[in-house]
């Protein structure tokens, strides 16, 4: 069993609470647009990290981090990619990585809105965690934590801000 601490979208900045909500959790996955190597590694100090590049990311983090992972995490396969889209409207590259790679677990982010959909079609859960950061036109910051217990996703929790409050 693994707790999962997942955010997107931070483009350079942490809320304060970041530390707290991912407390219990055993590893953070990042999916994209982190905005410099500092939030990279105040990440990476708190638990391991894993994380994509995303559209907004400089040389420096394209150099740490691949546009894509694929990846096993107790029995389920994972594709994380900063663009991908969401169920009925994945963009060709993630549309080609899901048939490619059969993903139980497909995560994004870029559209700042979080999401939590099932796809049938491909059979795999699909989780945007929306976006962590201040940049960009969302109202709320968010990230999500779940745990994975062989091939089960649960007990998904939602971080919730309005964007400038501390607590």
């Amino acid at each position: 069993m693994k707790r999962i601490g997942l955010l997107s979208d931070t483009h350079g900045y942490l809320h304060p609470r970041v530390s707290v909500f991912f407390k219990t959790c055993d590893e953070i996955w990042h999916a994209g647009d982190i905005g410099n190597m500092e939030t990279a590694d105040r990440l990476a100090a708190l638990k391991p990290l894993k994380a994509v590049y995303g559209n907004i990311d400089g040389g420096d983090i394209r150099l740490a981090f691949n546009e894509y992972e694929v990846f096993d995490c107790e029995g389920v396969k994972v594709l994380i990619i900063h663009i991908g889209g969401y169920p009925g409207r994945y963009n060709p590259l993630a549309r080609r990585l899901i048939k490619e790679h059969r993903p139980g677990l497909f995560i994004s982010g870029h559209s700042h809105i979080l999401k939590v959909i099932p796809d049938k079609k491909y059979g795999l859960l699909h989780i945007n965690p929306g976006a962590a950061g201040n940049s960009g036109l969302h109202k709320m910051i968010t990230m999500v934590r779940f745990v994975i217990d062989g091939k089960d996703i649960k007990d998904l929790e939602v971080f919730e801000a309005p964007r400038g409050q501390k607590m």
